[in-house]
């Protein structure tokens, strides 16, 4: 098994504070930053890690302007136990694989597709990631944005039902995942790589970047094969 990251191991001590010796009750706010990081023993680039692994298993919530609070049905969940945190791990590196088989195609059939005006979509949303990427903006819904854009323009209804694991993918990456900065970076080349291709309608080339960024995202997450 690999051995767990400071980042997952912080994201298991407040775990088993929250949960387990119950010292933050369901709805009760998180010490500021950095007093928490501080008490905890860490950096508050580990803490602010720690907390998106929580956030994104449901037991802590952001609220934009006011803080991180518990969240109100953690109490009701009984077997949550960490070693769920190596399942999302897997899920993760499942919802990757099946992406790197049918994306790349996907890239390539919207390519040859795509309407004038979906094609300026996929451009659009494409340049809205590069955006957020530049002024350190989330860029989930974005990125969601700019692949349902891609999956749309392939014109296939298969293609199309499997945009919920699409944006299953891209939001857990965004928020479970380490080393953001190498991933937004990736993405944003990866990216450039990809429009470049659209703009031209060639669809090999297409589909080609988007494997390459497939595999970057996979490889940086450490999602082995």
């Amino acid at each position: 098994m690999e051995r767990k990251n400071l980042a997952q191991q912080t994201a298991e001590r407040l775990y088993s504070r929250i949960v387990l010796e119950k010292g933050l009750n369901a709805g009760e706010k998180l010490p500021n930053e950095v007093e928490l990081a501080r008490e905890l023993g860490v950096s508050r680039a580990t803490l602010r890690e720690a907390i998106r692994t929580l956030t994104a298993q449901g037991v802590l919530e952001v609220r934009r302007g006011k803080g991180t609070f518990v969240a109100q049905q953690v109490a009701e969940m009984d077997d949550f136990g960490f070693s769920s945190l190596e399942q999302i791990r897997g899920q993760l590196r499942d919802l990757f694989e099946l992406r790197s088989i049918f994306e790349p195609r996907a890239a390539e059939l919207a390519c040859r597709r795509a309407t004038a005006e979906e094609l300026e979509e996929i451009l659009r949303r494409g340049m809205e990631v590069e955006e957020c990427i530049r002024v350190g903006r989330d860029r989930t819904q974005a990125d969601r944005a700019f692949h349902a854009a891609i999956v749309r323009g392939a014109h296939n209804e298969f293609l199309v039902r499997l945009l919920p694991l699409i944006d299953q993918a891209v939001a857990s990456a965004l928020t479970a995942g380490e080393h953001q900065e190498q991933l937004a970076e990736d993405t944003r080349r990866d990216h450039a790589l990809l429009m470049e291709f659209f703009r031209k309608r060639d669809g090999e080339g297409a589909g080609y970047a988007m494997a390459i960024h497939m595999r970057h995202s996979m490889d940086v997450m450490g999602l082995e094969e």
